[in-house]
């Protein structure tokens, strides 16, 4: 587990699996563009296998690379062997 961060202070909470997953954690209950930012910039330069915000929205769903995951299924997806 590692993180990534930009010179300029960008960053992504967790890269996991050497690369292959990189997870933001968000405490809204709503993402939207702002929130995007530090993932998109990570998937569009190290292309990981997988990109997730995780955070308190109810339902999964995704925009455009990225995964939005509720905390609570993200954990149990972790735990279970379904995000690596």
């Amino acid at each position: 587990v590692s993180f990534w961060r930009t010179k300029t202070g960008i960053e992504v909470d967790f890269i996991l699996g050497g690369g292959e997953v990189a997870v933001e954690v968000k405490g809204s209950d709503r993402i939207d563009n702002k929130d995007l930012r530090s993932i998109k910039l990570f998937t569009n330069e190290f292309s990981p296998k997988k990109s997730i915000i995780v955070c308190n929205e109810k339902e999964k769903r995704r925009i455009g690379r990225v995964q939005i995951i509720p905390y609570r299924k993200f954990l149990s997806d972790l735990w279970a062997g379904g995000i690596l």
